[in-house]
């Protein structure tokens, strides 16, 4: 095997390799808890994290007002400051407010944006494409992440949409969640090399590795962002067999925090550890007993609770 891995297309990634899509933390009346938020995003970045993702699917984005969304944009910018980056989740199935988002997102200085496939009204790819062009020279400045996750929007941004988009100059970077392999190597091999692919699915950042990805979007970094670092590094350096390791070693967290719908076992774990995270907001609900049990057992066996 080449000492160079498939994965390197490039020197470091724009965003680094470790992106977490951060948990909103909300009270106990459902309103979101800034000052957590705050410890929450510091705390990320000192274990691992280079891009902290707000507003994400992780972070509740349907259920967010955009006046949250920008007052945790600032809250989370000022606490990394320095440390990591700054992503902003602003998509939307309205291109219009889409546009309106990100250019108010924009004026806030932050790194980036991240631009979820519009979700319900499920254009064919002409429509995606119009919609992704309009929004990126919206903010010819501001760099864009696509994001195609086609389990939560019912539509699958394709290969051949997505590499026309990585011509336009200020699209940087695909967050992939389809599950698709075959997808994710088409997109490497005809994209620009500078065009960066991120896993959306920590299960799968190992093999997404070995046909081009450079990073991953990940939930399980809330809890071993620096484990993961070590992973991708280990990978860059031809260590396979010691990334895989670490992947097999990681499997049971990955699995267990899409145990029912993402972020609901990520609050029950967070909260484990003491976190004040509070609950989801509706429609997401509190996770049961049965699956405080589950990730109570994993965060256990993988000695992630206090005092293990």
């Amino acid at each position: 095997m080449s000492d160079t891995p498939a994965g390197d297309r490039q020197g470091a990634p724009r965003f680094g390799r470790v992106l977490t899509a951060m948990a909103t933390p909300f009270h106990a009346d459902g309103e979101v808890n800034y000052s957590i938020a705050e410890k929450l995003a510091s705390c990320l970045a000192d274990n691992g994290t280079d891009t902290v993702v707000v507003c994400g699917t992780t972070g509740e984005s349907p259920s967010l007002t955009w006046d949250e969304e920008y007052a945790l944009f600032k809250v989370v910018q000022q606490a990394v400051s320095g440390r990591a980056k700054v992503l902003a989740g602003t998509g939307s199935n309205s291109t219009k407010e889409a546009i309106a988002a990100t250019r108010k997102a924009e004026k806030l200085g932050l790194d980036g944006s991240l631009q979820v496939v519009p979700y319900y009204n499920k254009p064919p790819q002409a429509g995606l494409y119009g919609h992704f062009k309009a929004i990126a020279e919206a903010v010819p400045d501001l760099p864009i992440m696509l994001y195609n996750v086609p389990g939560r929007t019912g539509c699958n941004l394709l290969p051949e949409t997505a590499v026309r988009l990585a011509d336009i100059p200020n699209v940087v970077a695909i967050k992939e969640a389809s599950g698709n392999l075959d997808q994710v190597s088409q997109i490497s091999r005809l994209s620009p090399k500078e065009f960066e692919i991120y896993s959306g699915d920590d299960s799968l950042t190992l093999p997404m590795l070995s046909v081009g990805a450079v990073g991953v979007v990940s939930v399980a970094s809330h809890l071993v962002g620096n484990r993961l670092q070590q992973m991708i590094c280990s990978f860059e350096a031809g260590k396979v067999t010691q990334a895989t390791a670490i992947h097999l070693e990681l499997l049971p967290l990955f699995k267990t925090l899409f145990a029912v719908t993402s972020p609901v076992p990520l609050k029950v774990a967070l909260a484990l550890q003491g976190w004040d995270i509070g609950n989801c907001r509706l429609p997401l609900c509190k996770g049961t007993s049965e699956l405080e049990q589950q990730v109570k057992a994993t965060l256990s066996e993988m000695l992630l609770l206090s005092g293990e």
